[in-house]
């Protein structure tokens, strides 16, 4: 009887989290995005499942590899980013293997939290497992968002401009201004951080002016040997334009050069804002329509869904695992001290 009892406890509890805000209204993003393109395209489903089903799974694998060979890039450049801002003092930075699993689990958290909560818990296990101050820690979360978006603005227009070369696809300019506004917000930020140290922090309380001064700190600090962190930025990208090429081979689509380095950027644009978990929703229609610049639309769907599979399924599975593993970690070490200290 308890178990039957705990089994219905369990079975009501998924179903509250399935129809939270938190998973609920992504799924729902996700059902009407795809109700959309049902009803605004004639999409021939069955030839999206055949594109889907007779994939290569070498091709397959290959993008996979691509995909998490981009923490390893990200996990250095985050490392430097560390480093710069220690360079005053603060210990050792952490290896590239620690920095890169930290940054996967702060994926899962954006995958599935709002507001890229992630970029706070990366901050926070990074704090907690070096004993270092939040703060100054979130700063290099901020400096590594900051060059993403430089790196990302740089790359559309690369990948603009190779598609305008190459003459047979006239990319979305939308984007590109979008991009320029994006390294408009970074300059925004950086600026208004400085006046913000000058002319706001003083007359905040104690503690607060504290935490900020250190934020400041761990964000301006961390700007440093920039062609390195600018050269990791750039290989970061590329592994997962890398992942969007052996996609289409997988699916047997191949397309230009140039859009293969434009749709990644492109995404990366659609998830700076979060306005669903990991773009839920939103980056599968951006691959969908972006594709539909060169492939019928049933191919393209098939590509979204497929290099979907990798950056976001199994970075909540991933992701997710390592996170579990984490806390497990963490919760009996913590059991342990408390044992040792009542001893």
């Amino acid at each position: 009887m308890a178990n039957v009892l705990a089994s219905l406890r369990s079975n009501q509890s998924l179903k509250r989290k399935l129809l939270s805000p938190k998973t609920g209204v992504p799924l729902v993003a996700l059902v009407l995005v795809i109700a959309l393109l049902t009803n605004k395209v004639d999409i021939g489903f069955s030839d999206t499942w055949e594109h889907i089903t007779t994939l290569n799974p070498w091709w397959y694998a290959a993008a996979f590899v691509s995909h998490y060979s981009t923490f390893i890039f990200r996990g250095a450049r985050w490392r430097v980013l560390i480093a710069n801002a220690h360079r005053h003092g603060g210990g050792p930075p952490p290896t590239v293997a620690y920095a890169a699993r930290v940054i996967l689990m702060a994926w899962f958290g954006n995958s599935v939290t709002w507001f890229r909560m992630g970029d706070a818990y990366r901050a926070y296990a990074y704090a907690s497992d070096t004993n270092t101050s939040f703060s100054r820690s979130m700063g290099t979360v901020m400096a590594d968002r900051f060059i993403d978006l430089i790196v990302v603005a740089v790359l559309i227009t690369i990948g603009v401009g190779a598609l305008f070369i190459g003459g047979q696809i006239v990319p979305p300019i939308l984007l590109v201004v979008v991009a320029a506004g994006a390294l408009v917000v970074v300059g925004l930020g950086l600026i208004g951080m400085i006046l913000a140290r000058r002319w706001v922090a003083p007359r905040l309380p104690e503690k607060i002016r504290e935490a900020y001064q250190r934020f400041h700190s761990g964000t301006m600090d961390s700007f440093g040997r920039m062609h390195v962190v600018f050269a990791l930025g750039v290989l970061g990208w590329l592994s997962e334009a890398g992942r969007l090429f052996c996609v289409v081979m997988s699916v047997g689509t191949p397309v230009a050069l140039g859009l293969v380095l434009f749709v990644p950027m492109a995404n990366g644009l659609l998830t700076a804002v979060p306005l669903t978990p990991g773009g839920l929703g939103l980056v599968e229609t951006g691959v969908t329509g972006l594709l539909g610049l060169e492939l019928a639309v049933e191919a393209a769907l098939a590509v979204a869904l497929v290099d979907r599979s990798i950056s976001y399924v199994s970075i909540v599975a991933l992701g997710g695992a390592v996170f579990m593993a984490r806390q497990i970690r963490a919760a009996r070490q913590a059991y342990a001290h408390e044992k040792g200290e009542t001893a």
